[in-house]
């Protein structure tokens, strides 16, 4: 936007008293009087790039030096009126430069508005002009700050994206991995479980029936070996999708997982639920059991804790789950921001959550260890309780 210091320094000078002079020149010729002057005008206007504001001010400077009578009310609001539509018509070639004839219709129609309030402002002082001018320059102060704003926003959202994209590559990579270690341990353990028991079956078959004796404890070496292949096997599923969240719910694998998390880290755990929660969606509570395994699985691996709490409750509207443990802090903002981190179960478990349309925060602070919050919506059309 030009500032009124830059159009008293500028070529334009001299554009502003060719205005005032066939703006009089229009006013003493009376309603017969031509509006191609205007026209041409406003054209010069445009050819030293010009905007609206500055051509109203402009007009502004020009209605003034008129020196209209005050008393004569019905004579000065004529005079008004025809230099509204002098600069109406010296506004059409800047107008004709802004977007689609919609969008200058609403603009011409603002101006319209904002010109009728400032002719009438015209018999004011000029300490109502200088009080204008500062409204002005406040108004050009919010508009940079709303820039700044727009390009922050900017900004962020393409480090969001950057950041998605680096997150599709690693869930991509860490199911890679998935599936080698699934592999490994289905090649290196059941594998050779179960040829062990093929080559102790063929023993059995061979002395069964030359020697029986000792056969029964070669049975029972054989059958623990098929007992550790089925462990191993229910293991590997319980880590892919544990059959009880669909059998007997939320709360009850939660806290299956949690006595193992307890025996496996020697980490002291507790669990508190509120009721109703199998209402939930099958879709929901699969990502609260998520989140909990997950963050579990965080503390286990990295926070050195002693003891983990873990709260599901209802509120209003949604259900809360809380993941809170003792252990060593971490810089959440810096993990959230850094395109190197190696965080992904974070980003997994805020990806989830808000699949679902929850939000996940991370709280974690030196001697006040971490605590991991989700908050999920409630499904719709099922009455909602914040009774524990």
């Amino acid at each position: 936007m030009t500032s009124p210091s830059d159009i008293n320094l500028s070529p334009s000078k001299g554009l502003a008293r060719r205005y005032q002079t066939a703006l009089r020149r229009y006013l003493k010729q009376g309603p017969a009087a031509n509006l191609q002057p205007a026209l041409r005008l406003g054209r010069q206007a445009v050819s030293f790039g010009l905007e609206t504001l500055d051509l109203a001010l402009i007009h502004e400077r020009a209605v003034l030096a008129l020196d209209l009578p005050v008393a004569a009310t019905a004579a000065r609001a004529r005079a008004l009126r025809r230099a509204g539509l002098f600069f109406v018509e010296a506004l059409t070639p800047v107008e004709k430069g802004h977007r689609g004839a919609l969008e200058a219709n609403v603009h011409l129609s603002r101006l319209n508005r904002a010109l009728n309030r400032r002719t009438s402002e015209l018999a004011a002082t000029n300490r109502r002009l200088l009080k204008e001018i500062e409204r002005r320059q406040i108004v050009e102060k919010t508009l940079r700050k709303s820039e700044q704003h727009s390009r922050r926003l900017l900004e962020k959202s393409r480090l969001l994206q950057e950041h998605l994209r680096l997150l599709s590559r690693r869930i991509l990579s860490a199911q890679e991995e998935e599936r080698k270690r699934i592999s490994r341990e289905l090649h290196d353990v059941i594998a050779q479980m179960l040829t062990g028991i093929n080559v102790r079956l063929t023993t059995l078959k061979t002395e069964a029936a030359a020697n029986a004796k000792g056969l029964d404890q070669k049975i029972s070496r054989t059958q623990r070996l098929v007992e550790k292949s089925v462990e191993s096997v229910r293991r590997f599923a319980r880590q892919l999708r544990p059959a009880m969240l669909d059998d007997l719910g939320l709360i009850p694998t939660v806290h299956s997982f949690l006595k193992r998390f307890a025996k496996e880290t020697g980490i002291r755990a507790s669990l508190t639920a509120s009721a109703g929660l199998e209402k939930l969606s099958s879709d929901k509570r699969t990502v609260l059991y998520r989140v909990a395994q997950e963050a579990l699985t965080n503390v286990g691996r990295h926070a050195q804790a002693s003891r983990v709490e873990v709260s599901i409750r209802r509120v209003r509207k949604a259900v809360h789950i809380r993941i809170k443990d003792d252990g060593r802090a971490f810089d959440v903002d810096r993990i959230w921001r850094s395109r190197q981190s190696r965080r992904l179960g974070l980003l997994g478990m805020r990806e989830r959550v808000e699949m679902v349309g929850g939000t996940l925060t991370v709280e974690s602070a030196p001697g006040k260890g971490t605590a991991v919050h989700a908050l999920i919506p409630f499904n719709s059309g099922i009455k909602e309780d914040a009774r524990p």
